[in-house]
C-alpha cells in the first residue's frame, strides 16, 4: 500500500471517529485533509461540513430547548448548504454509504429549520432498502448506522407533529433492526448511544401517547416492543461497562425514569385488565407460563423505575409533596391486589409465592416512606400488606399511626379551612377504619373485640359529622357539595357504598362485643344497636341493600336473637339472588357459589331450629349441589375409593395433575373449614333422625372430606376395637332421602347405589378389621378419594370441641336431643304439626303448613336430589308475599321489610333481587399465615373432628372406639402443645392461640378432658368424670361443657343422687366372688340415718351467694326454729360415722358442692359463651331449685324454654369460622 493511500485511510478513520464521538471542533481540519488527499470523497466531505454547521447552529439555542426546536434560518445557511449537498448526491456513484449519509443530512437540514414536510419527503427509506450490505456485521460503518437511526427518528417526528402517531410508530418499528449493532455487545461510541437513546425515548413516549388516546391497543402482540427495546438498551449498556444513570439522556429530553414510568404503566394495565401477554420482541426465558413471564417482566420494570425515582427524589420539606412517589406506590398496590388475589396462584408468581410478593411490597413501601413525610397513603398500604402476611401487630401499629395523623390533619383542615392534599379523603378514611374493625373481629379475640368496639364508636362519630351520603341513584352523577366561604369543599359527600360498609363494620363491632363482653347487662342493648346498624347499611336509599356480607351477619345475629322468621327471609333473599351480569371475576372461579356456602349452612341451622330437619338436610346438600358437578368442586380424582398401587397413582398423577384439581384446591383454609362445618351439621341431622349408630358409620365421610381438603395429617386411623353390624333402619330411605346422595357422587349414582358386603381393611399392623357396613342413607360414595390408602381425616364435633353432655340436645348433635328434654317436664318442646315422621315419607305425602312462631311456614317435601334450588324456596312464596316480617315480636324492635320481599316472586326467579355475593373491592386482603400457624389451625380442626367422632361412638355406646378417637385427639393436642412450646416468636402461647388462631392449647385440653368426662359418665363412673371435668377447668376455667358436666355432678352429690365411693376397695376371694370388709349392715344403717336426717327441719338450704334468709327453707316447718343452734344439728354432728364406714358425705361438703355448682354456672351464664347456652341455664335452674328458690328456678326455666325454641341443631357460630365476618 502506497504512502498516499495510507494517509487517506488514516484521515478517513479519524473523520469517522470524530463524527461518531461528537468531536465537532476537530471536524473542519479533518474535512480539509480528506478533501486534499481524497478528492473522490466530495460527497463525504460536503456532508461532514453540513453536519458541522447544523451542530453549531443548534448549540446557539437555549439549554432548555428540546432537540426538536427549530433553528432560525439565519443561524443556518440552508440556501447554500442544501444545493451543495444535492449536487454532491447527484454526482456520487462510487460510495453508496456517502450518498446515504448525504441524503439523511439533507432531511436533517430541513427538519432543523422547521421544514417538516420537506424533511419527511427527502429522508431515505430504511437502511436495508438503501444499502443491501447492511445485513453483514461489518458491511457498513458505524456512522451510517447512526444516520439510519437519525433518519427514522426524524421521519417519525415529522409524522407525529402532524398527529400521525400510528404512522410514526410504524416507522419506528421498521427501524428497530438498525439497533442490531447496539445489541451485538460491541460498545458503541457517543453519537450512536445518543441517537439510539433519542430514538428509543421518542418511540416509547409516542407509544404511551397512542395507548392513552386509544390509537394503539395493549392486546397487540407488539404493544410492549418500544419499552422492551428500551429495557434491552439499558441491559446492553450495563454489560458494555457504561451503565446508564438517572436524569436526562440529552438536552431537553424527558427524564429517563419517565420512560420507565410509562413502561410500568403499560405492563400494569395488562396485568390489571387480564390481557393476553404480548409476545413481540420478548426475550427467550425459562419461565414456564405467560403469567410467569408477565410477573418477571413486571418485577424488572418495577425495580428499575423505583431505583431511579428514589435516587432522584429528596426528602420533602414540611409544605412539599412527593406526588410521583405516592403515585408509584399506588400503582404498586394496585398490581399487588391483583397478584395477591384468588385468580393468581402460587405457581404463577415464581419463588416465594404470595408471601414473597407481599414481603417485596413491604420493602418498597418502607423505602418510599423515606422519601415522604407522614404519608397517610403509605401508612394505609402498610396496614393492608402487613395484614396479608399475618403480621397483625405491625399492621395495627401502622393503622394507629394512620388514624392519629388523619384525625389531627382533619382537625387542622377544619380549623384553617385549607385542604391538605396529602391527607386521605373522608371516604378513604371511613373505608380504612372499616377494614381495621373487620380484621379485628375476624382474626382477634377479647382484646381485639374491645378495640374494634371502640373503633366502631369512633367511626359512628365520624359519620355523624359528615354530610349525608350520595343516594344510590346518584353515585355516578356529579352533585353539588357544600362549599365554605372560600369556595372550597372540605368534606365531599361520600358514596353510598362506603356509607354501607361503615355501618356494616359498626354493626360487626357491636355484635362481636356483645358476644365477648363480660358485662351481661349491656349485651342485649349492644345486640339491638348492631341490628340497627345493619339496617342502615342495608338501606335502599343510601346504603347497599345487596351486600351479602351484611345480609349474612344480620341473619346470624337475628338467629342468635331467636328471630327465626326474619333470619330465614334474609338468608333466602341472598340465596335466591341472581349473579350480576358483567361482573369481574375478582375472587376466583365460582366465587359467588363459594361465598354462599355459609349462607346455606345458616339456613340449615335455622330450619333445624324450626324442627324442619328434612329441609335443613336439603339446605346442607344445597351448599354443594350449587356447583352442579362434583368434579368442579373436588376435581376429577378417583372418587370411588378403589385401591390402586402407588406406581399407578404416580403415573396417573404425572399425566392428569392439572385436570384433577378442583375448586377446593383454590380455597383458603377458612373456606375449607366452612365445608367441614356443613358436613358436621349434616351428620348431626343424620344422628338426630336416624340415631348415633348411623352417624357413626357416616362419620367416615367426614374423615374423607377432611383428607381431601387438608391432606392426610395422620398416617393411620385409630384401631377399631368393636365390630359394628347393624340393620338399616326402616325409615332410612324415607326420612333422610335428601342425604342419600353424597356430594362426591353424581345424581345418577345416588339413585342406583347398592351396598356390598362389609369391606375388610388391613391396618398397619397387618391385622384385618371389619369396617362398619354403611347404611343406605349415608353417602357411601364419600368413602372415596383414596380412603383405603390414607387414614380417616376427621369427623366433626360440637362447637368449641364440646361433644356430649348429660342432657343431650340438638346442639350436642344427639339423636335424642329433642326427646331427652322430656325428662325435665319444664322444657318440653312444642311439637309442630309437621314434625318429621320416622315411619313412612313418600313422594305422594301431602305436607301441610306448619305454625311456627305464630306464622305459617310451609315446608315442601323433598322430591329427590334433582329438585332445583328455586323449588326449594318456592314453597313459602305465597304466604310470605302477604306477610310483613319484623325483627322481633313483643320486643319493640323496629319493623324490617325483609330484603327477601323483593326477592320473592315467581318460581322462575325472573324478578329475583340481584345480590352482590362478594362485594368488590374485598374488605380485607387474603391473609397468608405462616406454615406453622396453618398447621396449628388445621390440627385444631382435626381435634374438633376426632372429638365429634368420639361423641358419636359414645352415644352409640361403643366405648372402646370412643376412647380411641379421644386418644387421637389427645395425640394431636400433645403435638400442638410441643409446637407452641418450641415457638420463639412470642406471638402464641398455651393460653393464647395468636391472631387468626382457633383455640388455645389449654382450651383444646379442656375439650379433650370434657369429652373424657362425658365418656366416663356414659360408662357409669361419675367420680372419674368429675376428675376429668376438674382437669378441664384447670386448663380452661370458662369451658362451658365442662362447667355444666361438673355442676350436674356436684348437684347430684348435694341431692345424694350420687353417693361417695367406698373408702375400702373390694377384694376378690379365691372362688372369684367380690366382697367388702365393711359389714353389709352399714349401708342400711346409713340409709336409715339419711332418712332421719331428711326429717330434721333445721338443715339450712340457702348458703353462699344464693340470697334469702333461713326462713326461706321450704323444708322447715313453720313452728320450728331453723337456727344453727338447733340441737338436731348437734345430733347430726355427733352421729357422723367413721370415715371408712361412711356411705354419704357430710352435709357441709354437700353444701359446698351445691354452692360451687351455683358459682360456676352463674359465672358462665354471664359470659358471651354461655348467655344463650341452655344446658348451663337448665343446670342453674336446678341449683336454684335445690337451694329452695322456686321462683328463680321458674324464671330460669322459662328462659330455657325460650332458648330451646330458637336453638338449631348446632351452635350458631358454627356457620362461620370468622365470627360475624363472612
Amino acid at each position: 500500500m502506497s504512502k498516499q493511500t495510507t494517509k487517506v485511510a488514516l484521515y478517513l478513520s479519524r473523520l469517522e471517529e470524530a463524527r461518531c464521538e461528537g468531536k465537532w471542533d476537530d471536524l473542519p481540519e479533518l474535512v480539509r485533509k480528506v478533501r486534499k488527499h481524497a478528492t473522490d470523497r466530495l460527497c463525504l466531505t460536503t456532508t461532514a461540513e453540513s453536519e458541522y454547521a447544523i451542530i453549531k447552529a443548534s448549540q446557539k439555542q437555549s439549554p432548555e430547548s428540546r432537540p426538536g426546536t427549530a433553528v432560525s434560518p439565519q443561524d443556518l445557511d440552508v440556501a447554500q448548504l442544501i444545493p451543495r449537498l444535492v449536487g454532491a448526491i447527484d454526482t456520487e456513484t462510487s460510495y453508496p454509504e456517502d450518498k446515504y449519509q448525504a441524503q439523511v443530512c439533507v432531511g436533517w437540514l430541513h427538519w432543523t429549520v422547521g421544514q417538516y414536510s420537506e424533511a419527511s419527503s427527502l429522508l431515505p427509506q430504511s437502511l436495508e432498502t438503501e444499502l443491501p450490505q447492511a445485513d453483514q456485521p461489518n458491511g457498513i460503518s458505524e456512522w451510517t448506522r447512526v444516520c439510519s437511526l437519525k433518519a427514522a427518528y426524524l421521519k417519525a417526528n415529522c409524522l407525529a407533529r402532524n398527529d400521525e402517531r400510528v404512522a410514526a410508530l410504524g416507522v419506528f418499528e421498521s427501524a428497530l433492526v438498525s439497533l442490531s449493532h447496539v445489541w451485538s455487545g460491541q460498545k458503541g461510541r457517543k453519537q450512536l448511544r445518543f441517537w439510539a437513546e433519542l430514538f428509543l425515548t421518542e418511540f416509547c413516549m409516542l407509544q404511551a401517547q397512542a395507548l392513552e388516546r386509544g390509537e394503539k391497543n395493549l392486546e397487540d402482540a407488539n404493544s410492549l416492543a418500544p419499552f422492551r427495546s428500551w429495557a434491552k438498551y439499558w441491559e446492553v449498556s450495563k454489560d458494555q461497562g457504561s451503565p446508564l444513570v438517572g436524569g436526562y439522556g440529552f438536552r431537553g429530553a424527558v427524564p429517563r425514569r419517565r420512560v420507565w414510568n410509562e413502561y410500568y404503566a403499560a405492563i400494569s394495565s395488562i396485568l390489571q385488565q387480564d390481557l393476553p401477554f404480548p409476545t413481540g420482541f420478548v426475550d427467550v426465558t425459562n419461565e414456564a407460563s405467560a403469567r410467569n413471564q408477565l410477573r418477571s417482566e413486571l418485577k424488572k420494570v418495577e425495580i428499575a423505575y423505583e431505583g431511579l425515582l428514589l435516587s432522584e427524589t429528596s426528602f420533602p420539606r414540611a409544605e412539599e409533596q412527593r406526588q410521583e412517589v405516592e403515585d408509584f406506590v399506588a400503582a404498586v398496590m394496585r398490581n399487588w391486589s391483583v397478584l395477591n388475589g384468588r385468580d393468581w396462584h402460587e405457581q404463577d408468581l415464581g419463588p416465594g409465592g404470595k408471601e414473597g410478593l407481599s414481603r417485596g411490597i413491604l420493602d418498597i413501601l418502607y423505602r418510599a416512606a423515606t422519601k415522604t413525610f407522614h404519608s397517610t397513603a403509605i401508612l394505609r398500604y402498610l396496614f393492608t400488606v402487613h395484614l396479608s402476611v399475618a403480621e397483625f401487630d405491625l399492621a395495627f401499629h401502622a393503622f394507629d399511626s394512620y388514624l392519629e395523623i388523619v384525625k389531627k390533619g382533619k382537625a387542622r383542615v377544619d380549623k384553617t379551612g385549607h385542604p391538605e392534599p396529602s391527607l386521605d379523603d373522608d371516604a378513604t378514611v371511613l373505608e380504612t377504619v372499616s377494614q381495621a374493625i373487620t380484621a379485628l373481629c375476624k382474626y382477634g379475640f377479647q382484646d381485639a373485640a374491645e378495640k374494634a368496639h371502640d373503633l366502631g364508636t369512633e367511626l359512628e362519630g365520624m359519620l355523624q359529622k359528615l354530610p349525608s351520603p350520595l343516594p344510590n341513584t346518584q353515585d355516578n352523577i356529579t352533585t353539588l357539595d357544600e362549599e365554605d366561604t372560600n369556595g372550597v369543599i372540605l368534606h365531599p359527600r361520600i358514596p353510598s357504598r362506603v356509607y354501607a360498609l361503615s355501618w356494616q363494620a359498626i354493626g360487626v363491632s357491636q355484635a362481636q362485643w356483645s358476644r365477648t363482653t363480660f358485662d351481661a347487662s349491656v349485651r342485649t342493648e349492644t345486640q339491638m344497636k348492631a341490628i340497627r346498624s345493619f339496617q342502615k347499611s342495608l338501606s335502599p336509599d343510601n346504603g347497599n341493600p345487596t351486600d351479602v356480607r351484611t345480609l349474612f351477619t344480620l341473619g346470624l345475629l337475628l338467629a342468635e336473637q331467636r328471630e327465626l322468621t326474619a333470619a330465614i327471609d334474609i338468608v333466602k333473599a341472598a340465596l335466591m339472588s341472581n349473579k350480576k351480569t358483567g361482573e369481574a371475576n375478582e375472587s376466583g372461579s365460582y366465587w359467588r357459589e363459594r361465598s354462599l356456602i355459609p349462607l346455606w349452612h345458616l339456613l340449615a341451622l335455622l330450619l333445624s331450629a324450626r324442627q324442619d330437619f328434612m329441609m335443613a338436610a336439603r339446605a346442607c346438600e344445597g351448599a354443594f349441589e350449587q356447583f352442579d358437578d362434583p368434579a368442579v368442586l373436588f376435581g376429577s380424582q378417583n372418587l370411588q375409593g378403589t385401591f390402586r398401587s402407588e406406581h399407578l397413582n404416580e403415573m396417573e398423577a404425572q399425566n392428569d395433575k392439572a385436570q384433577s384439581k378442583g375448586l377446593v384446591d383454590e380455597m383458603d383454609d377458612l373456606e375449607k373449614e366452612g365445608m367441614i362445618e356443613v358436613k358436621m351439621t349434616q351428620l348431626a341431622l343424620l344422628e338426630l333422625l336416624e340415631g348415633p349408630e348411623v352417624a357413626v358409620n357416616a362419620s367416615h365421610e367426614l374423615l374423607v372430606l377432611y383428607t381431601r381438603l387438608f391432606g392426610s395429617f395422620q398416617p393411620k386411623a385409630p384401631v377399631t376395637t368393636q365390630k359394628v353390624q347393624m340393620e338399616v333402619p326402616k325409615s332410612s330411605a324415607g326420612t333422610i332421602r335428601s342425604l342419600r346422595g353424597s356430594f362426591f357422587g353424581n345424581r345418577a349414582e345416588r339413585t342406583s347405589r347398592n351396598l356390598g358386603p362389609a369391606p375388610i381393611a388391613e391396618n398397619s399392623g397387618g391385622r384385618s378389621a371389619v369396617l362398619p357396613e354403611r347404611p343406605l342413607t349415608t353417602q357411601t360414595t364419600m368413602s372415596t378419594i383414596n380412603s383405603t390408602n390414607t387414614g380417616p381425616a376427621i369427623q366433626v364435633t360440637k362447637e368449641n370441641g364440646e361433644v356430649g353432655e348429660t342432657r343431650r340436645t340438638r346442639r350436642s348433635s344427639s339423636v335424642r336431643g329433642r326427646s331427652d328434654s322430656l325428662r325435665r317436664n319444664s322444657l318440653k318442646k312444642r311439637e309442630p304439626s309437621a314434625q318429621p315422621r320416622r315411619g313412612s315419607t313418600s313422594g305422594n305425602t301431602i305436607h301441610n303448613a306448619t305454625m311456627v312462631d305464630g306464622e305459617d311456614f310451609y315446608t315442601p317435601l323433598a322430591d329427590g336430589a334433582s329438585q332445583e334450588r328455586v323449588e326449594f324456596f318456592a314453597s313459602g312464596s305465597k304466604s310470605d308475599m302477604t306477610r310483613q316480617q319484623s325483627f322481633s315480636k313483643g320486643r319493640g324492635l323496629l319493623r324490617y321489610d325483609s330484603t327477601a320481599s323483593s326477592a320473592r316472586g315467581s318460581a322462575t326467579g325472573s324478578d329475583s333481587l340481584v345480590v352482590d355475593s362478594l362485594s368488590s373491592p374485598n374488605p380485607l386482603p387474603i391473609v397468608q399465615f405462616p406454615k406453622e400457624q396453618v398447621k396449628r389451625q388445621r390440627q385444631t380442626v382435626l381435634v374438633k373432628v376426632w372429638l365429634m367422632i368420639a361423641a358419636f361412638y359414645r352415644r352409640a355406646k361403643m366405648y372402646g372406639d370412643a376412647k380411641g378417637a379421644i386418644n387421637e385427639a389427645k395425640k394431636l393436642v400433645d403435638e400442638l402443645e410441643g409446637d407452641v412450646a418450641r415457638d420463639t416468636s412470642g406471638s402464641v402461647g398455651l393460653r393464647n392461640p395468636g391472631w387468626g388462631g382457633k383455640k388455645s392449647v389449654e382450651e383444646l385440653w379442656g375439650d379433650v378432658q370434657s369429652e373424657l368426662g362425658y365418656h366416663a359418665l356414659s360408662e357409669g363412673i361419675p367420680y372419674s368424670a368429675r376428675d376429668y371435668f376438674e382437669e378441664a377447668l384447670m386448663h380452661y376455667p370458662d369451658h362451658p361443657p365442662a362447667i355444666v358436666g361438673l355442676s350436674n355432678i356436684l348437684l347430684d352429690i348435694y341431692s345424694e343422687a350420687l353417693l361417695p365411693p367406698s373408702a375400702i376397695p373390694n377384694i376378690t376371694l379365691p372362688d372369684g366372688r367380690s366382697t367388702n370388709l365393711v359389714s353389709n349392715s352399714t349401708p342400711h344403717k346409713s340409709q336409715a340415718n339419711r332418712s332421719s336426717i331428711k326429717d330434721i327441719p333445721a338443715l339450712p338450704s340457702t348458703p353462699l351467694g344464693l340470697g334469702g334468709g333461713v326462713g326461706d327453707n321450704l323444708n322447715s316447718p313453720p313452728n320450728e326454729d331453723p337456727s344453727p343452734g338447733n340441737e338436731s344439728n348437734g345430733v347430726f354432728a355427733d352421729e357422723l360415722p367413721a370415715p371408712y364406714k361412711a356411705v354419704s358425705l357430710p352435709f357441709v361438703d354437700r353444701l359446698a358442692a351445691r354452692d360451687r355448682a351455683y358459682g360456676l354456672l352463674s359465672g358462665l351464664t354471664k359470659l358471651g359463651t354461655g348467655w344463650n347456652y341452655s344446658d348451663a341455664w337448665f343446670a342453674l335452674a336446678r341449683a336454684h331449685e335445690e337451694s329452695g328458690q322456686p321462683d328463680k328456678a321458674k324464671d330460669v326455666l322459662w328462659w330455657c324454654v325460650e332458648l330451646e325454641e330458637g336453638m338449631g341443631i348446632r351452635e350458631w357460630n358454627a356457620v362461620s369460622a370468622n365470627g360475624y365476618v363472612l
